[in-house]
């Protein structure tokens, strides 16, 4: 079996605010049509108006993928400032209900969702974080989305940012995740014992007309069904861009580990759909701050402990990808807090969720300049 690529390609979702009311405005369209240099063919409509999202190219190394994001960030921080207005990156917008933002339209496939979902998908408006990465073999595709799915909501917890929802602090670190349990065919994926099988599972959901295609099937991680990747969409949209580069490094850490093992005939336990779950809501709800269950152990265990467990697993394929240091990235996000925290700090502070706009829509430029 050829050795997986370990490509990466992140997609980033961001709202696009008002400066005076804070609000989500919808996007003009001069804002795609004057989108040039590193913006150029990579910006997308998506169902709401006021979400746009910036997707890098195929990058060949996480250093790479680094100065993509930084410079398509920065770029379109420019270009909504020149058009009055500003980004921000959060996994939900703290008070701007979604009854009041237009849905995108001239889109078969947004149409055809909002005629099957109707509100659910009208309020779907979340901004995620997706990472693919260069898996070309469709078999191997499947062994480690099997395996992988268990560190999903590790990753999580460092990505929550979406603790306020139509106003209200909602006692979650990452709403955007409650909010997108309605659609379906979310959250973890089952196990599938090979390509065979989930060909056929994809194939009998487009002949009884339940799904266009397999961009439909919108899982924690998927095998994409245009490109040879696996994409990882578990988490919200960080406020930083380091915070994304350092997930994206994970993500493709976990994957070569996970393809290194599979080489050498090893399969790292793939535990039931049901158990992780179990996982992922407590990440949802606690984040970093909260207790995982250790499934071998059979206890639950501080989140630390189970991400210098997973460090440590990686720990052998990180100086081959060249991403030792921006890993090591995920001490300050633990040190300093989810976007989730900050967000709460600034919020328990001021009593202001304007002020708390104000502080993601700085926390979105962090670093961005030169």
């Amino acid at each position: 079996m050829k050795r997986p690529s370990l490509t990466v390609g992140i997609e980033e979702e961001f709202q696009i605010i008002d400066p005076e009311s804070r609000e989500l405005r919808s996007h003009v369209a001069r804002i795609f049509s004057q989108g040039d240099g590193p913006l150029l063919g990579k910006l997308k409509h998506e169902l709401h108006q006021p979400v746009i999202e910036v997707g890098t190219g195929v990058c060949r190394t996480i250093a790479e993928a680094r100065s993509e994001i930084f410079a398509q960030r920065a770029s379109l921080a420019a270009l909504a400032r020149e058009n009055g207005l500003r980004i921000a990156a959060a996994g939900t917008h703290p008070f701007t209900h979604w009854g009041n933002v237009a849905i995108s339209g001239g889109n078969q496939r947004y149409e055809r969702l909002i005629s099957d979902l109707q509100m659910v998908a009208r309020a779907n408006l979340i901004f995620g974080l997706h990472v693919h990465v260069g898996v070309e073999d469709r078999e191997l595709q499947i062994a480690i989305m099997n395996q992988a799915r268990y560190f999903l909501p590790h990753i999580l917890a460092l990505s929550v940012n979406s603790p306020f929802w139509l106003g209200r602090d909602t006692g979650w670190m990452s709403y955007r995740c409650k909010v997108f349990d309605k659609f379906p065919r979310t959250n973890i994926p089952d196990f599938f014992t090979g390509w065979a099988e989930y060909r056929e599972f994809v194939e009998l959901l487009v002949k009884t007309n339940c799904i266009i295609d397999g961009g439909q099937i919108w899982w924690d991680v998927r095998p994409h069904h245009v490109y040879d990747t696996l994409e990882y969409r578990i988490c919200d949209i960080p406020l930083r861009a380091e915070e994304t580069i350092t997930i994206a490094a994970l993500f493709q850490a976990i994957t070569a580990k996970l393809s290194l093992l599979h080489s050498r005939n090893i399969t790292f336990r793939p535990y039931r759909r049901s158990l992780i779950m179990e996982n992922k809501w407590r990440a949802a709800r606690w984040g970093i701050r909260g207790l995982l269950i250790d499934f071998g152990r059979q206890s639950e265990v501080p989140y630390t402990d189970l991400l210098e467990e997973l460090l440590e697993f990686v720990d052998d394929v990180v100086d081959e990808l060249g991403t030792r240091e921006q890993i090591q990235y995920v001490r300050t996000i633990v040190e300093g807090g989810t976007g989730a925290e900050r967000q709460l700090a600034v919020y328990r502070a001021t009593n202001d969720l304007r002020a708390v706009m104000d502080y993601v829509a700085a926390e979105t430029e962090h670093g961005l300049a030169g």
